[in-house]
């Protein structure tokens, strides 16, 4: 399980096989993988074509049906994606160097210390205008996110963290529930709120006059060329930090190419 997130930048593959096409058969291809190399692992030397597993998924009517999957159908659907990944080079929605690099993921279950990274990076007072910004956004939402406290329940796997972290930047305490909110439980990602969470969280220079920064939403042309991605690999960085690094360059590059970055949470 993961959220899922892909830049919404139109190409011939999109076209061709649609966003949701395209990231059916790269899920479908790892699924496919996983399951062989866990038959693998297990001395069972069956061909593909003779492995299957079942899959559970939920119905528009909100019911569930079981079907089994063989494996060689999901590989034989991604062999689709072949003649079109040498349009993936250059495009400036590649976020990892690779086919269809405008697609990632953030796998569950987040670590407590990816959370805490997170809240590491938001402003303090000592950044005014940031500060105040963030300070008004929490404000007038005046939600403290309780929903997703029912994600890190015992039985969940979507947090390592069971309880809620929080940190108190001045007159305001924000908490790792409202992180999660703001960044994954709207809806997927415009350009104008990419820019508020770019500015937040320090993904690019927030020390600007009040002018620039207000201004940022519109995402102008070379956008990418003067406002520089802050983030660099360390380390120490966990999985998760390693992956939320990617999820914010790839809105990054959303925002600069003026797209949504879409979101299966």
């Amino acid at each position: 399980m993961a959220i899922d997130y892909t830049i919404d930048y139109q190409c011939f593959p999109k076209q061709k096989l649609s966003t949701p096409g395209i990231l059916e058969r790269i899920k479908g291809r790892a699924r496919a993988q996983a399951v062989i190399d866990l038959f693998r692992k297990n001395g069972d030397l069956r061909p593909a074509a003779e492995i299957g597993f079942e899959m559970t998924r939920r119905t528009p009517d909100g019911s569930q049906e079981t079907r089994v999957v063989m494996v060689q159908e999901l590989l034989e659907a991604a062999l689709e994606l072949k003649p079109l990944a040498h349009y993936c080079t250059g495009c400036p929605a590649n976020n990892f160097s690779e086919p269809f690099g405008c697609y990632g993921l953030i796998e569950y279950p987040i670590s407590g210390a990816a959370e805490l990274w997170l809240l590491n990076r938001l402003p303090l007072p000592e950044e005014p205008l940031p500060w105040l910004l963030l300070r008004r956004a929490i404000e007038d939402a005046n939600d403290d996110a309780a929903e997703v406290n029912a994600m890190r329940g015992a039985d969940q796997p979507y947090f390592q963290e069971r309880g809620v972290l929080l940190r108190k930047l001045g007159e305001v305490t924000v908490s790792s529930n409202q992180v999660f909110k703001m960044l994954f439980l709207m809806g997927s990602l415009k350009p104008a709120y990419a820019a508020v969470l770019l500015t937040f969280f320090g993904i690019i220079p927030r020390d600007l006059e009040a002018d620039e920064l207000i201004h940022l939403s519109a995402s102008p042309e070379d956008a990418l060329e003067r406002y520089a991605f802050q983030l660099q690999d360390a380390p120490d960085d966990d999985r998760s930090i390693t992956q939320f690094k990617r999820f914010w360059r790839a809105l990054y590059l959303a925002w600069g190419l003026n797209v949504r970055l879409l979101l299966d949470v």
